[in-house]
């Protein structure tokens, strides 16, 4: 089983490369840009098929993938009569939308793949069945039982504990009347909540404890909480990459110097395969968690692919968003100033940095494969 969670995830982590492609292929060809190539993986031609004016194909390294828009930079050549359909001559906010559109649809993969989670999957929800019944507790002097099933509350029906629960803490130990059923037959018993510490705060409670299991949600809530997710996905993301500079030196020791791996340290594309192989094969997790700890593996990943992918820097896409802003930034102080506009800024005079942060990208990626494969993050799950 750990094997298919391997390969599941590689083949996941290839068709958001692909997606992330088209959404650059799409947009491009929509502002009439000219797009003559479009591979997954990179090295030695596999397959290629011509369609129109564009090459689509398999490449032997299956490390991502590449759209080819022609005319990226000012001195690239462009064939004769099709000079404007250049990248570099497009409008500011067109070059911004075809830029990022990839990493948009990284975020669209994620909140898709959370709704899919919460509407079609479900996830780990405290159910309205008792799981026991605590000893001297008000519930027990009720007369409840394990294993029975909490309809409704004062006549208003459960539909999620979690909220309903509020009912009995609120209920200042009032009388309340709880629709039970029990082996298929439904009964009424009245019970008036005592008054608890709990985890030093005091609470109106019944003192029973509740199943935990899987459910889905309706398709309201399921919107809803996909995106309070996706935003807390985007946050946390937000927070690793700020802290990424200072968890280098805590990589090291763990890759070179034997050091206890961090779980929540840096993981590389290595780390979260054999993560999702480890989650996938734990007979600890029934089929059903296991399908859900995979989607929040992939949605999670896709949401901070997206985010790393919009850094300000080359060669990212980011990076090549900061200059279509930047050339945007001089047109309109040359439109202050009365003068015409410049030309576009050349991408490639930026080369020099560039290769810098190219080497400190794949420099690290060097470290996390190290560290991945001699001291890998272990679950145990």
């Amino acid at each position: 089983m750990q094997i298919i969670g391997i390969l599941g995830f590689v083949v996941a982590l290839l068709l958001s490369v692909m997606i992330h492609e088209f959404g650059h292929y799409l947009t491009a060809k929509r502002y009439g840009m000219k797009v003559s190539e479009f591979f997954l993986g990179f090295g030695t031609r596999i397959w290629s098929t011509k369609r129109g004016e564009t090459e689509f194909g398999l490449k032997a390294i299956p490390a991502g993938g590449y759209c080819k828009i022609e005319g990226m930079t000012p001195g690239d050549a462009m064939p004769e009569g099709e000079e404007s359909r250049a990248f570099y001559t497009a409008k500011s906010s067109h070059k911004l939308i075809v830029l990022g559109a990839g990493s948009f649809l990284h975020f669209v993969i994620g909140y898709i793949l959370l709704f899919v989670l919460f509407a079609g999957v479900g996830t780990n929800q405290l159910l309205p069945t008792i799981n026991q019944v605590v000893k001297g507790s008000a519930a027990q002097s009720a007369g409840i039982l394990a294993g029975d099933e909490v309809l409704a509350i004062n006549g208003k029906q459960v539909e999620n504990w979690y909220k309903d629960v509020q009912v009995i803490r609120n209920s200042s130990g009032a009388p309340l009347t709880l629709l039970i059923e029990r082996g298929g037959e439904q009964l009424t018993i009245t019970a008036s909540a005592k008054l608890e510490t709990i985890d030093g705060t005091e609470r109106f409670v019944l003192g029973i404890i509740n199943d935990v299991g899987l459910k889905r949600s309706d398709l309201v809530t399921s919107v809803k909480n996909s995106a309070i997710v996706t935003k807390d996905f985007l946050v946390q993301s937000v927070k690793s990459l700020i802290n990424l500079p200072s968890k280098i030196p805590a990589l090291w020791g763990q890759a070179v110097g034997g050091e206890t791996r961090d779980p929540n340290g840096l993981v590389g594309v290595v780390g979260v395969a054999r993560v999702s192989g480890e989650a996938v094969g734990s007979d600890a997790l029934s089929i059903t968690e296991r399908l859900s700890t995979f989607i929040l593996i992939i949605a999670s990943l896709n949401i901070f692919v997206g985010l790393f992918n919009l850094l300000p820097i080359l060669p990212l896409d980011g990076g090549h968003i900061a200059v279509a802003i930047a050339d945007e930034l001089r047109a309109f102080i040359a439109r202050l100033r009365g003068r015409a506009r410049p030309a576009a800024i050349d991408v490639t005079l930026l080369t020099p940095i560039t290769m810098v942060v190219f080497v400190i990208l794949a420099a690290l990626t060097v470290l996390l494969l190290v560290a991945d494969i001699v001291n890998p993050v272990i679950l145990n799950l």
